[in-house]
């Protein structure tokens, strides 16, 4: 098996695949309420083409993949994507990023076709603060699809929330309780500069430093050994077996251990989260002219490309750092 290693000797193994960029919430920190500045249909990869890509990279190291939006649960034919992806013959680690709100009517069959666990977004338990930041009142569908989560045994279900100066900042404390209480995994995620509206302000963020603070003033949190390549930092919260994970992606980043790379729904590859240039696969996807080998080996040659043009780290904290023009919604977390 080939392996995706950059010039800084990372080697890649993990694949967030982006399956559309439509949502059905509205995030204050990720889109402006009236965002309609969507991907053109047409630009959207098959199921046939997200499999094929998806094959090529298994071929090349890739052992997990991690399915996002937008909202993944919104695409018809997710289950059918994740039953593909489980049937390859290098068969991948398949995990899902959601908000939850499709879970109640779909977690069984998701897991019946392969997915092993998911990610599901949370910022508040106060269901009238929900609907502030998210425009929508779906904060009973979020915890109802939570639940069937746990039910459908995707496990760990991991709870991810975003803190933000004077919005929320004070349910750090709350969160964590509500988390060991009923079982989930719960992250604390630095809000990220990938907002549509360009709203995000540093003096805004809530770092991890400051998370960490304000758990340690009710919990006693002690390191977890082996991060490895994870993007949080995970605490044993009074001696475990609870954790709390902490991803300081901007205040202190693991860009040295990052293992990621990203497919957009429009058949883009990117090497960073944060990266202003893409590399387009789409085109040799589609290209009648080629035959399936040849095909096959364009994109292992795209994916190795673009590992290799990875820079060392995301620059966020450079003063010249430039925000992506593609917003999270678009990029696929």
């Amino acid at each position: 098996m080939s392996q995706l290693v950059d010039t800084f000797g990372r080697v890649h193994r993990d694949l967030r695949v982006s399956v559309t960029d439509r949502c059905n919430l509205r995030c204050t920190y990720c889109m402006p309420s009236d965002f309609a500045d969507w991907l053109p249909g047409d630009h959207l990869l098959s199921v046939d083409e997200l499999i094929e890509v998806i094959e090529v990279a298994t071929e090349n190291g890739i052992t997990g993949i991690r399915l996002t939006g937008g909202e993944p649960l919104l695409r018809p034919d997710i289950v059918e994507i994740v039953r593909r992806i489980n049937e390859l013959p290098l068969k991948p680690a398949i995990s899902l990023t959601t908000n939850g709100i499709r879970l109640v009517g779909m977690a069984a069959d998701l897991k019946a076709a392969g997915l092993k666990r998911v990610n599901i977004s949370l910022d508040t338990l106060d269901r009238e603060r929900f609907k502030k930041l998210t425009f929508r009142d779906r904060f009973d569908d979020v915890i109802a699809g939570i639940e069937a989560a746990q039910a459908a045994e995707l496990l760990p279900v991991k709870v991810n929330a975003v803190l933000m100066r004077g919005v929320n900042d004070e349910e750090a404390i709350p969160l964590l309780r509500h988390a060991i209480a009923h079982g989930w995994n719960l992250r604390f995620i630095e809000q990220m500069p990938l907002d549509a509206g360009n709203a995000w302000e540093r003096g805004d963020m809530v770092t991890a430093a400051q998370i960490h603070e304000m758990l340690e003033s009710e919990f006693t949190l002690t390191p977890v050994p082996s991060r490895g390549s994870a993007p949080a930092e995970e605490f044993y919260v009074d001696g475990g077996p609870a954790t709390v994970g902490i991803i300081a992606s901007v205040s202190k980043p693991f860009c040295e251990a990052c293992d990621r790379l990203r497919l957009t729904a429009d058949g883009q590859i990117r090497n960073c989260l944060f990266a202003r240039d893409e590399t387009d696969i789409r085109h040799v996807i589609r290209d009648e002219s080629l035959t399936t080998d040849e095909r096959r080996a364009r994109i292992a040659k795209l994916f190795a490309q673009s590992t290799m043009e990875k820079l060392r780290g995301h620059g966020v904290n450079d003063p010249l750092f430039i925000q992506p023009t593609r917003p999270m919604s678009a990029i696929g977390g």
